[in-house]
């Protein structure tokens, strides 16, 4: 696939995305900016919410995941679902019944402003890392693709990234990035079902064929019960989707600020629990393509590269299909990767905006929207510094340990939340932020030495609720007497 094909795709698609971005952001004060002005249709961002769950990581690992994790993921997704149920009817009535811009702010009206900030702070960190990383790792690919051959270096690469997503965001804020959201999903989806459908065609599998294919496949194994010691084990899997969605949908400014733009708390209870099933045949898809890839190269005798992450990429761009193909997964990609992106940035800009900065409660409309916009440039700079310090490590080890210290950073959160929410106790809040900092420490320390302390027992995402652990029992520490 040349460079000057991918070129005409991104260009293509950005054309559309502009236009729809322009044309929803317009007369979008701060309400439409950070709430999308509570006007949004459930069922439309039901829909944008899987591209926004699905990043341009997923994109390009999901399918090489199934060699070693075969189906396993899926036990995982079963925990999202039951984890969007808990947002939908325990979250989602609170935050609507506060009239909360932030999600954070109901961490101040609970505790104080030591906890607000302490919030606020990791969510930021987090996401800031986790974006980041993702919009690099699509940056490594489009670099090969494109940049490279044409001799332009990495930095010019990230510069029109950050640029491109800026762009489309900085007019309209969550009410358009609801309906670019949904643009992107659009062609995430489509690229996915053509794709498979292009492999099976050439392996001349009939749907009913293909199904069978994957099904007695070795890979397609979804269920684990067998060994506790186990990362595959069901119900380590299970409960960690369980808290790992509530930590990183339910208590994270980036997924709820577009649930919180719905009309009233039940438009948004639809739309997620609408979202979250549309997501488990989404992540399916997935799986489904990843069996198809590894029978494809089986079948042609291609040798499977030892990073599962470029198996999709080489058998989709390297000239083994038609063109078309390639053009698929190239607007899959930069679909998931801008779509996360996007999302990202606007959720860091809110979150700067009212929870570290309190522009909202200091100054007047017309004061916030510059200060907003001051702050939106500034998020995007900042990210795209991160990026080339990434690239400038440039050791896979150092995104493994940034996706570490990104989930780490949500038990604390979830287990603030989780105080204030089942307990009514007072707390005193100055030494909130200290608890905060000692429940990951205590996780490090435990998840280092599992092994050996637990019989050979190894941790998976349940660190996840450890984490969030430590930090309930820590503020029952700090509760004080009325």
């Amino acid at each position: 696939m040349t460079p000057a094909l991918v070129l005409v795709t991104v260009a293509a698609y950005f054309t559309v995305l502009f236009a729809v971005a322009y044309v929803t952001g317009r007369k979008a004060d701060n309400q439409g900016f950070f709430v999308g002005n509570r006007k949004s249709p459930w069922f439309v961002v039901a829909f944008a919410m899987i591209g926004s769950s699905i990043s341009g990581v997923t994109f390009i690992s999901v399918p090489g995941w199934v060699a070693t994790s075969h189906f396993s993921y899926m036990q995982m997704v079963l925990g999202f679902l039951t984890g969007q149920l808990i947002i939908a009817f325990v979250l989602i009535p609170l935050f609507y019944r506060m009239r909360l811009v932030s999600i954070y702010e109901y961490l101040e009206n609970r505790f104080g402003a030591s906890s607000y900030k302490t919030g606020a702070w990791f969510f930021f960190i987090s996401k800031m890392l986790g974006a980041a990383v993702r919009i690099f790792l699509v940056c490594i690919v489009m670099q090969l693709l494109v940049f490279e051959p044409l001799g332009i270096g990495f930095v010019w690469n990230v510069a029109a990234t950050m640029a491109l997503v800026w762009l489309y965001t900085f007019r309209g804020g969550v009410k358009s990035l609801i309906w670019t959201d949904s643009l992107k999903t659009f062609c995430l989806v489509v690229s996915v079902v053509l794709c498979i459908c292009y492999i099976a065609s050439d392996l001349q599998l009939g749907f009913g064929q293909m199904v069978r294919t994957i099904a007695v496949h070795d890979y397609s194994q979804v269920f684990f019960f067998d060994d506790i010691n186990d990362k595959r084990y069901f119900f380590k899997q299970f409960l960690a989707g369980v808290f790992t969605v509530i930590a990183m949908s339910g208590l994270d400014q980036d997924m709820m600020q577009r649930n919180l733009s719905c009309k009233n708390f039940r438009d948004s209870q639809k739309n997620i629990v609408t979202s979250g099933i549309l997501q488990l045949f989404v992540i399916l898809l997935f799986l489904m393509l990843g069996v198809l890839l590894y029978t494809f190269a089986e079948r042609n005798g291609l040798q499977v590269p030892q990073k599962s992450d470029e198996l999709f990429p080489m058998i989709a761009t390297q000239g083994y299909f038609p063109v078309i193909v390639g053009i698929l997964f190239v607007l899959g990609l930069i679909s998931a990767a801008y779509s996360a992106a996007g999302s990202a940035l606007t959720s860091l800009t809110t979150s700067f905006t009212v929870d570290i900065l309190g522009s909202t409660k200091k100054h007047d409309e017309t004061r916030t929207a510059r200060i907003r916009k001051r702050v939106h440039v500034g998020m995007a700079v900042t990210m795209g510094v991160v990026i080339l310090i990434f690239n400038v490590l440039n050791n896979t080890s150092v995104i493994d340990a940034v996706y570490v210290l990104a989930s780490y950073t949500y038990g604390p959160i979830l287990g603030m939340f989780a105080f204030g929410i089942f307990t009514k106790r007072p707390v005193r809040d100055r030494w909130v932020p200290l608890v905060a900092l000692l429940s990951p420490v205590l996780c490090f320390v435990l998840d280092s030495h599992s092994e050996t302390w637990f019989n050979g027992y190894s941790f998976s995402y349940e660190l996840l609720i450890f984490n969030a652990l430590f930090t309930f029992a820590g503020l029952c520490l700090l509760i004080r007497k009325k």
